[in-house]
């Protein structure tokens, strides 16, 4: 950003940004990586609530009603017209196959009938510069975990757009864990929302779950078993005529997972010596996770950053930023007419 003659700000470059990976369709304005000019998500959650989960079909039509709208809005709420902006990101990459290509083949005909670049994202990548957008001093090197319904990694940050996975998920990730504990619990969908609240009111030594290890792998992480004797537990109660307490059960599950992730992340920032630690992904959100790592990084002897919580989940300004830092490091990063999205890809490209 730099100031001219009138003491207005002039920006870089601005990027108009699109994300339909899952069940939110999302466009956002942001310039130079840092700045938001609008956030616009239309959420499909009431619709996917009576099924318990995303149905991938249902998700991939209601992009398709929604996302010309959405659009619209973004680049109202920010003032501009697509001339406006130098260059238009999408999220090609990972996620629900049929919710992306709405998104990638709506950012298309937008930068073939406007004229201008066209910048896949990886969404992984967004969540990780959600960061940048609530704390415009950071800068890489970094570590963060990034942790979400559908993924579980630590990742050192190496750059911008340089990444390298130090731990992931041998099976189910965190968000997932806590989702379909929820299910069985009864509470509605998104689970892990639910559950959060909940445990704020449970004993979270109530119930003592297991603590899956990676043999040879001491940076990756597995819930599955973890999440099979939480629903074990459960059925064996109901099965009994039991009542399941549901704050306490709640608070033991949380305080399990996010023991596990907290012990990989910080085993893993010693090994590396990294001292930013960095929160990323919708889980991110919850209260524990923050609260646990804030009162180990009290100590001063690391830094941590985590993202605000609307920019947690899904949203199109972490598209933007990353899209930023991906267009700064040429051509090579940019697509053509040819782009397809794509189910899975490693956030190291």
């Amino acid at each position: 950003m730099m100031m001219n003659n009138d003491g207005k700000e002039n920006y870089l470059m601005t990027i108009f940004a699109i994300e339909s990976s899952c069940d939110d369709t999302a466009a956002a304005v942001v310039s130079d990586g840092r700045r938001v000019h609008s956030s616009v998500v239309a959420s499909q959650v009431f619709r996917h609530v009576e099924f318990g989960g995303v149905v991938p079909e249902i998700a991939g039509r209601m992009h398709c009603e929604a996302i010309s709208g959405v659009v619209s809005e973004a680049l109202a709420q920010a003032g501009m017209k697509m001339q406006d902006v130098d260059a238009i990101a999408v999220t090609a990459y990972p996620g629900l196959i049929g919710s992306l290509l709405v998104g990638v083949n709506f950012a298309k005909g937008l930068a073939m009938t406007a004229g201008k670049p066209l910048i896949p994202v990886h969404h992984l990548r967004g969540h990780i510069a959600a960061n940048y957008l609530s704390h415009p001093e950071l800068e890489p090197p970094f570590l963060c975990l990034v942790v979400s319904g559908g993924h579980s990694h630590i990742v050192e940050v190496k750059d911008y757009t340089d990444m390298r996975i130090i731990g992931r998920t041998r099976d189910d990730a965190a968000g997932e864990a806590f989702d379909k504990t929820a299910r069985t619990m009864g509470l509605p969908y998104p689970g892990g929302v639910h559950m959060d609240k909940l445990a704020e009111n449970g004993d979270p030594n109530a119930f003592t779950f297991p603590v899956p290890k990676v043999s040879g792998s001491p940076y990756d992480f597995s819930f599955s078993g973890l999440k099979t004797a939480v629903i074990n537990t459960i059925h064996n109660m109901q099965q009994k005529g039991i009542e399941v307490p549901r704050e306490d059960m709640a608070a033991s599950v949380r305080q399990s997972v996010v023991n596990i992730l907290t012990d990989g992340f910080l085993l893993a920032a010693r090994d590396t010596g990294h001292t930013k630690l960095v929160l990323a992904g919708g889980v991110s959100a919850n209260s524990l996770l923050r609260r646990r790592m804030n009162e180990i990084c009290a100590g001063g002897k690391y830094r941590l950053y985590y993202p605000e919580l609307p920019l947690c989940g899904d949203n199109a300004a972490m598209i933007g930023a990353q899209g930023y830092y991906e267009f700064l490091q040429g051509k090579s990063n940019t697509a053509d007419m040819s782009l397809n999205a794509r189910a899975e890809r490693s956030i190291e490209l």
